[in-house]
């Protein structure tokens, strides 16, 4: 057996079926996956957080937003290798869970309280009609730095709309990125609204088999006004739609499928491996 020294950053969009759900879905995390998920892979993962999506800002259903959270790791090796593949334990994971995430028909059946093969095995599905599952993997740091290198704490909070984008079917991922250069990278780093504007490509895919990400993008603003008014009021005139868009405004992508975004604030929720002290409820 033989295992690889390969650091990388995961991405999980968690989504939420509706604000029924929250209540379960969180206690699902903090009862049972963040104590599993710490006893599996302390020994090979350096961070483990979560980060608390913000409400939806005004006609951000389009831009394919996440409702519960993002989770977060950083690895040092990936967990998806053969040589990984026997577990002690399998994960806790009804389907429910994956109801209640959107990512399978909401419909209370048996079949769905009886826990998942693998949690692998739940982390891909979806897709087709409901939002696929994201697991994306990408570099531990930014590659690309657009705006705002200069930016410090000491500059005030920021607002952070973070989003994952996968060219259309049949699109030539050149293509894809020729638009994102010409149009999207030059519009965003003159916006008087924007304060940040870093990216990276996807290294690798380990959601649902639909979730295949080419590109991931983080730009920062004051606060949903201003996001708003960058994304949703002026860039469909400064945004050239390409032949290929799937709606007629921008982000001209399918919501949940061709891009997803996460609307975030600066600190972790709760940073696992250092915070996690068990199931404590409020009294």
């Amino acid at each position: 057996m033989a295992f690889e020294f390969n650091l990388m950053r995961s991405l999980i969009y968690v989504g939420l079926a509706k604000e029924e759900y929250r209540p379960k879905l969180e206690e699902w995390l903090y009862k049972y996956h963040v104590p599993e998920s710490i006893s599996k892979f302390t020994p090979y993962c350096i961070k483990y957080a979560f980060y608390q999506a913000y409400p939806t800002p005004p006609e951000g259903e389009r831009f394919g937003a996440r409702k519960m959270q993002l989770t977060e790791h950083y690895w040092l090796v990936d967990e998806h290798l053969p040589e990984m593949a026997n577990n002690i334990y399998n994960e806790y994971m009804p389907m429910d869970v994956l109801r209640w995430q959107g990512c399978i028909p909401d419909v209370n059946t048996s079949a769905l309280h009886q826990n998942a093969e693998t949690g692998d095995a739940g982390r891909a599905v979806g897709g087709g009609d409901f939002p696929p599952f994201i697991f994306a993997f990408v570099p531990i740091n930014w590659e690309e730095d657009f705006k705002g290198a200069g930016r410090t704490p000491e500059d005030g909070p920021n607002y952070r709309w973070q989003f994952l984008i996968q060219y259309p079917e049949g699109v030539a991922k050149e293509d894809g990125e020729k638009w994102f250069y010409d149009q999207v990278v030059p519009y965003f780093t003159k916006s008087v609204f924007v304060n940040r504007f870093v990216s990276s490509k996807v290294k690798i895919n380990y959601g649902a088999p639909s979730a295949k990400f080419d590109r991931l993008c983080e730009i920062w603003f004051e606060g949903p006004e201003e996001w708003h008014e960058a994304a949703v009021v002026l860039a469909d005139r400064m945004i050239e739609k390409p032949e290929w868009a799937q709606q007629e405004q921008f982000p001209y992508l399918k919501p949940q499928h061709n891009i997803a975004s996460m609307f975030l604030g600066d600190r972790a929720t709760s940073d696992n491996l250092a915070q996690y002290r068990g199931f404590i409820t409020m009294r």
